[in-house]
C-alpha cells in the first residue's frame, strides 16, 4: 500500500527495502518448507494441464529485476515450436527453472544469464531440453558434488554475502528425481556453468 500510494522518495525507497526483505525472507522459509516437504515424502508431483507460455511468462517476471539490478543481460529462447498445452506438475517446473536461475543470477557479476528450452514432439508427447548458463565465477571440479548437499555453500568465505540456505539445487535435484529425470551441471571456474534437464510432458493441444 505504501510503494502505491505513496509520492515519497524516501519512503517509496525504504518501503521498498521492506518488501525486498519480506520477499527473501519469504523465499527462505519455503526453501526450507519445501525440503522438510521433501524429506518426509509429503511432496507429491501434481501433473495439471498447463500453458506453456504463461509459465515462462511467470518465471521472467520473477528474475528479470534480480537481473537488472545487478546490470546482467537476461536472455530467453524459447523454442516456439513448443506445444502451448502440456499436461504435467507446472508448478515444480516453475520452482526448478526459477531456482536455476536465481542462482545463475547470484553469482555472476557481469555479463549473460540466458534460459534455453528447445522440444521435440513424438505423437502426444514432447520432451523438453532446458539449460541455464551464465557467465559467473563457476564452479571448480571437486565442489560440484557439494552443490547437491542440503545447506552446503561452495566457498563459503569467497561467497558469504551471497543470500540463500544452501537448500536451493538439492531442492531443484530431488524435484527431478521425483519427475523421473535428473540435473546435468557443466562448469568452467572463472567463466560459468550451465544446468540443464530434459522432461518428458504430455501434449494438450
Amino acid at each position: 500500500m505504501i510503494l502505491r500510494e505513496s509520492t515519497e522518495p524516501g519512503i517509496h525507497k525504504y518501503a521498498f527495502d521492506i518488501k525486498s526483505s519480506a520477499n527473501t525472507l519469504l523465499s527462505l522459509i519455503n526453501e526450507i518448507l519445501d525440503s522438510s516437504k521433501i524429506e518426509s515424502g509429503k511432496l507429491e508431483i501434481i501433473p495439471v494441464d498447463y500453458d506453456i507460455s504463461s509459465l515462462f511468462h511467470d518465471v521472467h517476471n520473477m528474475i528479470h529485476l534480480r537481473a537488472q539490478k545487478k546490470g546482467l543481460q537476461l536472455v530467453f529462447d524459447i523454442d516456439k515450436n513448443i506445444p502451448s498445452g502440456l499436461y504435467g506438475d507446472d508448478i515444480c517446473i516453475r520452482q526448478i527453472v526459477l531456482n536455476l536461475l536465481t542462482n545463475a543470477v547470484k553469482y555472476t557479476h557481469d555479463g549473460t544469464v540466458t534460459l534455453i528450452v528447445k522440444s521435440e514432439i513424438q505423437a502426444d508427447k514432447a520432451m523438453l531440453f532446458v539449460k541455464v548458463t551464465d557467465t559467473g565465477i563457476g564452479i571448480k571440479e571437486e565442489d560440484i558434488d557439494k552443490l547437491f548437499g542440503k545447506f552446503e555453500r561452495i566457498e563459503e568465505s569467497r561467497n558469504r554475502n551471497i543470500e540463500g540456505t544452501g537448500l536451493g539445487m538439492n531442492i531443484v535435484m530431488n524435484l527431478l528425481k521425483m519427475m523421473g529425470t535428473d540435473l546435468k551441471v557443466e562448469s568452467e571456474y572463472g567463466k560459468g556453468t550451465t544446468f540443464s534437464f530434459e522432461l518428458e510432458q504430455k501434449v494438450i493441444s
